[in-house]
C-alpha cells in the first residue's frame, strides 16, 4: 500500500462524470486503497454495488448540498437519508454559507445537527465543509466554533469549487480552532505528493483529490 493511501478520499465530483469515469474511479481506488471514494449522490448506489466485493474496506463518501449549500434544510435532510439508504458511510455537507454570512449561525448550527443526528444514528460519518476560501479571519474562527459546538466528526475546508484552492496556513489555523477530536479534510487543488504531505503535517488526516494517481505515483 502507498504510504499516502490511508489519508486519501479519491474523488470526482465534476458535472460532467460519467458512468465509465467513476468505474475507473473505483478501479483506482481498490488498486491503491484509498481511505474513501467521493462521488455525486447520484453515483452513490453505483459505488456501493462497484465496491461490495472489495477486498479491502474503502468508505463511500458523497457530499450533500453541493456545492454552494444554500438548498433548504429539509431538502439536504433528504439527500442526507438516500444517500445513506443507498450505501453511503460518509457525508460532506456543505454549511450554508449565505446564511452564515448573514450572521444567522443558530440556522446553520441546527441545520447541520440534524444532518449529524441523521448520520450518526446510521453509523456515519459527516465532513462540515465550510469553503475557507470565502471566510475572513473572524468568519473562519466562528465557523469552526459551530462545528465543535455540534461535534461534526471532520471539518473540510473546501468543495473545490471556489476560485481559490485550499491553503497550508488556513489548516494549520484549523488544527489550533479544533477540538482534537474533530477531524480535518483538506481538500481543493491538491494535485501533488508535496502539497499532499504539508497538508497532513499542518493537521490534516484527510485529503480529498481527484489527482490520486498522480500523487501517488511520485513515491
Amino acid at each position: 500500500m502507498h504510504p499516502l493511501a490511508p489519508f486519501i478520499d479519491h474523488s470526482l465530483l465534476t458535472p460532467t462524470a460519467s458512468e465509465t469515469q467513476i468505474r475507473k474511479l473505483c478501479e483506482e481506488a481498490w488498486i491503491y486503497q484509498t481511505k474513501a471514494i467521493c462521488v455525486a449522490p447520484s453515483y452513490v448506489a453505483y459505488v456501493t454495488d462497484m465496491m461490495e466485493h472489495c477486498p479491502v474496506p474503502i468508505e463511500t463518501a458523497t457530499v450533500i448540498g453541493f456545492p454552494n449549500g444554500y438548498h433548504l434544510p429539509e431538502v439536504k435532510l433528504l439527500e442526507a437519508q438516500r444517500a445513506l439508504e443507498e450505501g453511503a458511510t460518509e457525508l460532506d455537507v456543505v454549511m450554508n454559507i449565505s446564511r452564515f454570512k448573514s450572521m444567522a449561525y443558530i440556522s446553520v448550527a441546527n441545520e447541520l445537527s440534524s444532518i449529524i443526528e441523521l448520520a450518526h444514528g446510521r453509523d456515519a460519518l459527516v465532513k462540515v465543509i465550510i469553503e475557507t476560501a470565502y471566510l475572513d479571519t473572524f468568519e473562519l474562527h466562528t465557523a469552526c466554533e459551530i462545528c465543535r459546538d455540534i461535534r461534526t466528526d471532520f471539518v473540510k475546508t473546501s468543495t473545490g469549487f471556489a476560485s481559490v484552492g485550499v491553503q497550508v496556513e488556513t489548516v494549520a489555523m484549523m488544527r489550533q480552532l479544533l477540538p482534537p477530536e474533530i477531524q480535518i479534510k483538506a481538500s481543493g487543488g491538491i494535485k501533488t505528493k508535496a502539497q499532499a504531505q504539508a497538508f497532513l503535517e499542518a493537521g490534516a488526516t484527510r485529503i480529498g483529490t481527484s489527482s490520486t494517481a498522480l500523487i501517488l505515483n511520485e513515491i
